[in-house]
């Protein structure tokens, strides 16, 4: 898989593989789809301090992964929050270990201290993926969102880096 930042050109192919999502999960808590240039302004404001990659293989988008601010008050900007998604027709096969990591070290290497990671549950895959990255779960809300007529959990996993 090649690793790269992402460009204006994979904005439409990341917001399908992000829609897919928000209309057939309760992985993320957003219930309007997203065309690409709302998914593109997101992009390019997140990209402002935090990194934002996409795995392709044979030139064909798998995946992507990406950092934001953890919140907007300033005491907090040693934090970020991580996020991956990978095409439904690409999950399981070993792709998002090394985007994972792929961000999480330019993460590292900018100074971020702590990295965040919010999971709807029950998401076995997803927390095995931050627990594989040592990450450890650190907070459990019941019930927090409402999505597909269902009350759906969040947990939250944490990992402290050594930057700082």
């Amino acid at each position: 898989m090649n690793i790269i930042d992402c460009k204006q050109s994979h904005y439409q192919q990341l917001a399908d593989i992000y829609n897919y999502y928000i209309e057939n999960t309760v992985i993320s808590f957003e219930e309007d789809v997203l065309d690409a240039a709302t998914f593109g302004a997101r992009v390019e404001e997140y990209t402002k301090k935090y990194p934002w990659l996409v795995g392709e293989v044979d030139k064909q988008v798998v995946g992507y992964a990406y950092a934001t601010k953890w919140q907007g008050r300033s005491a907090y900007r040693d934090t970020a929050e991580i996020s991956i998604y990978l095409h439904q027709g690409h999950v399981g096969k070993g792709y998002g270990k090394p985007l994972y990591k792929a961000v999480l070290d330019k993460l590292r290497a900018q100074g971020c201290h702590v990295i965040v990671a919010g999971i709807a549950l029950p998401n076995d895959a997803s927390v095995k993926l931050q627990e594989h990255f040592g990450f450890e779960k650190v907070a459990h809300f019941k019930e927090v969102g409402f999505k597909h007529n269902e009350w759906i959990d969040v947990g939250y996993w944490q990992l402290t880096t050594d930057s700082q």
